[in-house]
Order: structure tokens, then sequence, then C-alpha cells
């Protein structure tokens, strides 16, 4: 078994890809509901020989499936949130260490040392439920940052404080409570940086993201809007810098399907369901078939335009049907 710190060594793709091959051995094997699944579909582990060709689990099996191989009761258990009458996904986390390492070196990679920052969280529907991914991880980086803080809804308390402080700042927020803060006040923040993430959850309505940034800009004073890309099931986060095009750390990869052909990659600049390998998802299964739709460019880079229309894939999930 590969230890866990050596996904943060890697330097190159050679690198990645020995990792990724010795991770889906293990989980082939370890990971019941995986290992399931690569039967169903007639895939064979051992005839796996490129990272390119391991198969993705559809993530909507972590909605009814345990999808963990641990040697240990985990430390935790993440889900997402569900609008009512929906099923949240359950991410088991063996290690918790593991998580803390993984978001402080990926924060580091795209924004440099924690301390520098102060971190303020607007992210009212995480902090309204329990075993949100995200309010732990924004939690420990505001510690890291020595400054900042979660605010629900007191909108005049937040702009007072990042009015007060002279530290450069991070306004991450959930797009929903950021387009409020924008209609509402439209401050002209300075020294900041205004990162989404989360999408409307429902609370708005869903428009183009590029509208969406439009809007945030002028009435925030800002030139871009950076974003967050994670998700209860990953333990990874991407990053974009603007124009809604992220960036991985180094452990984490994606690539675009055929949503009609979900064994089917796309090529380089294809639109297509997207595929993310995050190495650090130690524990349960590192290779995701999720629900989002974009497109991957030749340098690894990744758009997000949006979430798959269900009626426009002829295909099945065989072990959601069960």
């Amino acid at each position: 078994m590969i230890p866990s710190d050596d996904i943060f060594r890697i330097a190159d793709d050679a690198a990645f890809e020995r990792a990724a091959l010795a991770l889906f051995r293990r989980q082939a094997a370890e990971c019941a509901p995986y290992r399931e699944y690569l039967a169903l579909i007639g895939a064979d582990p051992a005839r796996v020989r490129r990272a390119a060709e391991i198969p993705c689990l559809p993530i909507g099996l972590f909605k009814t499936h345990e999808i963990y191989c641990g040697d240990a009761e985990p430390e935790a258990v993440f889900t997402s949130s569900a609008t009512t009458g929906m099923t949240s996904s359950r991410h088991p986390m063996r290690s918790l260490a593991l998580y803390e390492e993984t978001f402080r070196r990926a924060f580091r990679t795209f924004y440099g040392d924690p301390a520098r920052w102060s971190l303020y969280a607007l992210l009212p529907n995480y902090l309204r439920r329990k075993g949100s991914s995200l309010i732990y991880m924004a939690d420990r980086l505001i510690g890291d940052c020595g400054s900042g803080g979660f605010y629900l809804d007191d909108y005049d308390a937040l702009l007072a404080a990042m009015r007060a402080d002279p530290k450069p700042k991070i306004l991450l927020g959930v797009s929903y409570a950021l387009w409020d803060l924008a209609e509402r006040y439209a401050p002209k923040l300075e020294n900041t940086v205004v990162m989404e993430t989360g999408g409307m959850k429902g609370y708005r309505e869903e428009i183009p993201k590029e509208e969406f940034h439009r809007i945030l800009c002028r009435a925030f004073g800002v030139g871009a809007i950076h974003s967050e890309y994670g998700m209860a099931e990953l333990t990874s986060q991407a990053y974009s810098a603007g124009g809604n095009r992220f960036r991985c750390p180094a452990w984490m990869r994606v690539a675009a399907r055929d949503v009609n052909d979900p064994f089917c990659t796309l090529p380089a600049g294809a639109r297509g369901g997207l595929n993310i390998t995050d190495l650090a998802n130690r524990w349960s299964c590192a290779f995701i078939q999720t629900e989002d739709v974009g497109h991957v460019g030749a340098d690894g880079s990744f758009v997000v335009e949006g979430r798959i229309d269900r009626a426009d894939i002829r295909g099945c999930n065989l072990l959601v049907q069960e």
C-alpha cells in the first residue's frame, strides 16, 4: 500500500500514473460497491494498464451504498446538502488528518500561506446543517488565517468587520448569498478576493456563470470572481482565479466523458460529463463519475458549465437501480 503522503510528492504525470494504478488495484479489491460495479460492467482490474482506463464510479452510489474501504471506523462522515425529499450523499472520512493536509496543501498551492489572509465565510445553508465538509475546511482555514469568521446572514456585521480588517481578505460565499449581498448592498470591496462556491441551492434562479460573475464584479468592484470546486464525495478541491476555469492540485485529475457512453473519454476541449480522479479519496473511491458537465483543456484545467440533464441520458447506473 502506498503511504498516504506519497500523493503530495507527485511532481509529474508518470508519478500520478503510478499512484493512480496502485490505488485503483487496492480499491478494486477492498471497496465492495466499487468491486461490484466493476464486475457488473465487465471490467477486469488486472487488465487495466493505464490510469485513463480506470472506470469511474457513478457519484449517485454515495447516496445508496457505503463507499468505504477503511480498516477502522471513520473519524467523520461528510454529507452533501440536499433539498427536501432528496437523499444526501455520505462520504466516510477515515482520517481527518489526511483531509486537513489535503485542503491546506491545495489552498497553499493557489493562494499561498493562509496566515497572510483573512477568511470571511458567508455559507448560511451549510451552517444550518451537520456534516458539511466545506464548513469543516473553512473553520480550519479561518484558524490558520488567524482572522475572519463565519457570518450567517448579518451582512452589516460582515461588511463592518471586513472594512476594519487591514489584511488581504477572501470572501468565501455560497453563490445565492453573494448575490443577495450584491443586490442589497453593492459594497465596493478593497483588497478582497471574492470566491463563490456551492451554487444557488434552489434559493435563486440559475443563470449562466458568466452573467452571474458580471453581476458580482459590478456590485463588488472587483475584476474577477474566484471559485472553489469541491463536493462531499471528494477530499480535494480545485480553484478558479476567474473565468470559471478551474485548476487542480497535483494529486487530482479531471477528464470529460460522453454523457451517453460513460466509458468513452472525450478529447481535450470536447463538452461532456466530468470524471474526477482524487487520489486523496484513499479510503473510499478515488475515481468518480460526477453529474457535472463541462470541458477539459489540454493543460488539465477544466470549466464547469452546469449539471447533466438526466432526461438526456439514455444509459443507467447499474447499482443505483438495485
